[in-house]
């Protein structure tokens, strides 16, 4: 059976977010050959790559045609100062409850609203509200029971993150499973390059991440995990991997249906994914990767 990870609600995402994703005053024969050719990117992908993978296509022609990609260094300093404003907070909460691995899970869902790819504005009145309400996330019972199994067996764990600000839930969940199994050599994995709001080894050392475990970065600029062009360092940490926690749905998109024990969290927040899911809009997702098709 052929591999499909494209999606057509991600295909018909990117034709609407950046079809006319271009400075104001390019003249019209420009903004036709950059239309032209984000249309020939997305059609000459194979089923097989996920959406990601196209965004760093559509990436390399805007910087190539107009000189620039959108910077967001600002924005990923202040979430991630903002989301270390919370953690105390968090912690405390965590401290207190009767279940700290699974709060912390339901934490890091939660700051996987932090996304600037899959949305055009972060709210962070709303961001507020989606923490005070994180123990509310649902949480698969089997998943969960196989997860923490795995993780207080495992000798090695890798811990694939995703988006600024996020990441320091991250850092509290990876603490959690340091009292789980203290014996596990964990090692996160922020991207290699720049892209979009993700994390990438700057975020990593802000937030006091790299202080604490092995972090490397994947050598790739595309917004996921994409296996068959990440560096060898960071391949050989996958493969040698007995558990590995993939956050947001660039990872999962990129990764889905690899055959490794991988364990997807994330928030569904776009509508393909709500759909996809049957869930409501920024429902929070536990699921390993041999339960998905």
């Amino acid at each position: 059976m052929e591999l499909i990870r494209l999606n057509p609600g991600c295909i018909s995402c990117l034709l609407k977010s950046r079809l006319e994703d271009f400075p104001e005053d390019t003249p019209n024969e420009k903004q036709i050959e950059y239309m032209q050719r984000v249309l020939k990117a997305i059609s000459e992908t194979p089923k097989s790559e996920g959406a990601p993978v196209i965004v760093r296509t559509i990436n390399r022609i805007q910087k190539e045609m107009f000189g620039y990609n959108k910077d967001f260094t600002h924005v990923k300093s202040h979430f991630n100062e903002l989301m270390l404003e919370k953690a105390p907070f968090v912690r405390e909460k965590l401290s207190q409850s009767q279940d700290s691995l699974k709060l912390a899970i339901q934490y890091a869902m939660t700051g996987n609203y932090i996304d600037f790819g899959a949305m055009n504005n972060v709210d962070e009145e709303q961001l507020d509200q989606l923490l005070d309400r994180a123990s509310d996330n649902y949480v698969d019972e089997k998943e969960y029971v196989a997860l923490k199994a795995d993780i207080e067996k495992a000798r090695s764990i890798v811990y694939l993150t995703d988006n600024c600000g996020e990441i320091v839930m991250d850092k509290l969940l990876i603490e959690e499973i340091q009292k789980q199994n203290p014996n596990a050599q964990i090692t996160v994995i922020v991207r290699g390059k720049p892209v979009l709001n993700d994390a990438t080894m700057e975020d990593a050392i802000q937030v006091g991440l790299t202080e604490m475990v092995n972090v490397i970065g994947n050598g790739s600029e595309i917004a996921g995990t994409y296996l068959e062009e990440i560096s060898t360092e960071a391949k050989d940490a996958i493969d040698c991997a007995d558990v590995i926690l993939a956050k947001g749905q660039g990872n999962f998109e990129t990764l889905r249906m690899c055959g490794k024990n991988i364990y997807y969290i994330f928030m569904c927040k776009c509508e393909m994914f709500a759909k996809r899911f049957q869930v409501p809009k920024y429902y929070g997702m536990l699921i390993n990767d041999k339960n998905v098709s």
